[in-house]
């Protein structure tokens, strides 16, 4: 049967009767499709000239994944306009429902709702609900304003508002967000109310209104961007009077990046920038979850042009740098930064890395002018020209066998505004050196573990030679000594950067063993160690006093999951002269499934730290456990199909007795024989609504820190309310996993126009 529109109509049911192009009249079981529109019913009559369904009994309306149920329904199907009454309904992206009193649909987009509730919870007894008295909806602008809003949390209404408005699907959306409530030590109670303005698909703008009871008001802004050549971002926070400092505070953070495309015989260059500052040097202390930085007491400012050139000889980079810095100092003497990092005013250079044919080479030519806010500091210009060649031969016959001959320059002239110990304004050194590096890797396979094995070795030998070249009385602005760990071990310089270059005549032995597994190629075993071999005294030292010990200190690594649902890796810096260990990292993590992982790591370094790490997400009660093992199995079945992993909620029961888990990371100094960071909390899932509570204190000295309480409510399917630990809780503790699938915000994601 076909109707004058362009798709069929198809109508199965019991019995079926009517007049040709006229009408169609059917009943028990009746099920009438079109396109994407599905409509189930007892009885369903059906108007050809009109267009026009109508349906009774046990009515049920499927389209677009989202279902409509209830006992009778009015539609003009090509224009998608009538009326339901009383309804039920299902979303499917939100998995959350409800009913009304009545429906209208206007057309295919936009549609009224009249005494509406929303929900997730089941519907005998939803622990939230949202109801209002009326609900306009239009998908094609992406708005639903409600009318008479009222959100009740178990029987308690805890948000009304004459209108509410919302969006409709993941698109962004003008408006008011959910607001967001911190408590911590310094600034009392904190009550955050962002708003948000969609200015266009590639351009938003977020006003953050900030109330602290114990310092004042301020106001936050997130400005981003983003264009066909470029895109970026602008924080800034204010508040005109801290009443605890008695002072303005503010911060800024500018991100750019971007391509530039002048002209053909330059091609695209890339640029970026970076700007971060703060008004003073407590801020870091006061507002730490404001400042970006990974290390919020050096706040950097930087402005970087780079041109990439791919030619035979190698791919060339030219490229030019202004950096500076803000050091956020501290009162106390043994937490001051100092010095404070070099500014580069400005960088500008080119290197180039290339190979062929078995040689390999890189060098690389640069001026600098640096400066530095400690005035006592040296500063000045810098020209270095730094290369290496090398050449890796394969010796027949002898598989797994590689031998690279390397010979590389370090030369630096510098000018400088003070003088040095000699009276002069400028210096300059060479400095050679050469090494031979050889390498094998060796195989067989074996049995061990219960699994087929491959097992290798893969043996190491580096002489480097570089002579002694005085630099004590040299200006040292961007060299420090490396850390010593199993790749610079095998460096040709202790030193990083290119104002300290170490002499060295030295050998440096190590080997690493793997076990792979045969079938999989996953390491379930590996083993190594190193050591280095002085054969003269070592001048240039980080200290000054020259290194006479000849055999350095011992490497030792380790890291396996050999048992099950078990991860152990260790570290170890052991001196023969002492008999005793330098510095140790030593970790383990125990994580049987999904929701269930425990992480323990010890630190050492003598003479300065010693410390003790755990971190944990574990569930603890029985409905926990359960729904712990049921997503496990899940994510074995998907996995095994290649498909993404997936999460669905606890399933919760009328009373909301759902699941209980304990999360946390505590850092020990058994040094100081105090707590120096912590994180501990608690997260309970009821299945359409999820409380998290997690205390939090971060140290800011040895006698000061910052304690925060985060409260957070988050109702499935609607929103999250009070402070977000989200992100504490996923930075903090390693295999942390949500409850829920972590659903792109609606404000988050920008498209190019």
């Amino acid at each position: 049967m076909n109707s004058s529109a362009s798709q069929p109509i198809v109508i199965e049911a019991d019995r079926l009767w009517g007049i040709p192009d006229v009408e169609a009249a059917a009943e028990g079981k009746v099920e009438f499709r079109r396109g994407p529109l599905s409509l189930r019913a007892d009885r369903i009559h059906y108007a050809l000239p009109q267009d026009t369904a109508r349906a009774s009994g046990n009515v049920e309306v499927l389209t677009g994944g989202n279902s409509f149920r209830g006992p009778e329904l009015s539609l003009q199907i090509q224009r998608f306009e009538g009326y339901f009454l009383e309804p039920s309904y299902f979303f499917a992206r939100t998995q959350a429902g409800g009913t009304a009193r009545r429906i209208d649909f206007l057309d295919e987009n936009r549609s009224v709702a009249t005494g509406a509730t929303y929900t997730s919870c089941p519907p005998d007894d939803p622990a939230w609900m949202l109801s209002t008295d009326r609900v306009s909806m239009d998908f094609g602008t992406n708005e639903g304003v409600a009318e008479g809003a009222v959100l009740r949390f178990l029987g308690v209404p805890i948000l009304a508002a004459p209108t509410l408005s919302f969006p409709l699907t993941d698109a962004r959306k003008s408006g008011w967000l959910p607001p967001s409530i911190n408590i911590d030590n310094k600034s009392g109670l904190e009550l955050m109310v962002p708003w948000y303005w969609n200015i266009a698909p590639n351009r938003d703008l977020t006003l953050t209104p900030a109330v602290f009871t114990r310092r004042g008001v301020g106001l936050g802004s997130e400005f981003r961007y983003l264009e066909p050549g470029f895109e970026g971002r602008a924080d800034f926070n204010y508040m005109p009077q801290d009443r605890l400092a008695d002072r303005s505070r503010w911060t800024l953070n500018l991100e750019h990046k971007g391509l530039l495309r002048p002209g053909d015989w330059l091609g695209e260059i890339e640029y970026d920038w970076n700007l971060q500052r703060a008004s003073d040097d407590e801020y870091w202390k006061d507002f730490s979850r404001i400042l970006p930085s990974l290390t919020p007491r050096l706040l950097p400012g930087d402005l970087r042009v780079r041109r990439y050139f791919d030619t035979s000889w190698g791919l060339t980079e030219a490229y030019a740098r202004v950096q500076s810095w803000q050091t956020l100092q501290d009162p106390e003497p043994e937490s001051l930064i100092s010095p404070p990092p070099y500014r580069r005013e400005p960088q500008v250079g080119v290197r180039q890395f290339g190979n062929a044919r078995g040689f390999d080479w890189r060098w690389e030519l640069e001026a600098n002018r640096f400066s530095n806010e400690d005035r006592d500091l040296q500063s000045g210009s810098r020209v270095h020209a730094i290369g290496s060649a090398g050449y890796t031969w394969l010796p027949t016959g002898t598989p797994g066998w590689a031998i690279t001959p390397r010979a590389s320059f370090n030369a630096a002239s510098y000018d400088l505004e003070q003088p040095l110990a000699d009276g002069s304004m400028s210096a300059s050194r060479v400095i050679p050196t050469v090494s031979l590096d050889s390498r094998w890797v060796f195989e067989r396979s074996t049995e061990a573990f219960g699994r087929a094995i491959t097992q290798t070795l893969e043996p190491r030998l580096l002489y480097v030679s570089t002579p002694f070249r005085d630099q004590s009385r040299l200006p040292n602005f961007d060299s420090a000594p490396n850390d010593f760990n199993f790749t610079s071990i095998f460096a040709e310089n202790v030193f990083s950067g290119v104002d300290r270059v170490s002499d060295v005549n030295q050998l440096t032995a190590g080997a690493i063993t793997r076990y792979l597994d045969r079938d999989s190629g996953a390491e379930a075993l590996r083993l190594g160690i190193a050591q280095r071999l002085l054969f003269s005294d070592q001048q240039i030292t980080a200290d000054g006093a020259p290194l006479t010990q000849r055999w350095s200190d011992v490497l030792f690594t380790v890291a396996t999951n050999v048992v099950p649902h078990w991860w152990f890796d260790g570290t170890v810096q052991y001196s023969p002269q002492i008999n005793s260990s330098i510095r140790s990292v030593i970790g383990a993590r125990y994580s049987p499934g999904p929701l269930r992982t425990v992480n323990m790591t010890y630190r050492f370094t003598r003479d300065n730290s010693e410390q003790v790490e755990l971190g944990w997400q574990w569930p603890l009660n029985a409905a926990a456990r359960a729904y712990a093992a049921e997503l496990g199995e899940r994510d074995q079945t998907l996995a095994a199909g290649g498909q993404p992993l997936a999460r669905r909620a606890t399933a919760g029961n009328s009373s909301c007795k759902g699941a209980w888990y304990s999360v946390g990371r505590l850092n020990y100094s058994l040094r100081d024989s105090r707590l120096t960071d912590a994180i501990v909390g608690f997260e309970y899932d009821a299945g359409c609504w999820i409380a998290r509570i997690v205390g939090e204190q971060l140290s800011t000295g040895r006698s000061e820190a910052t304690t925060r309480l985060l409260l957070q409510l988050e109702l499935v399917g609607l929103s999250r309310i009070g402070s977000n630990p989200l992100g504490v809780l996923r930075d903090n503790i390693a295999g942390y996993r949500l409850l829920r699938d972590d659903a792109v915000p609606a404000n988050s994601a920008l498209t190019l126009p």
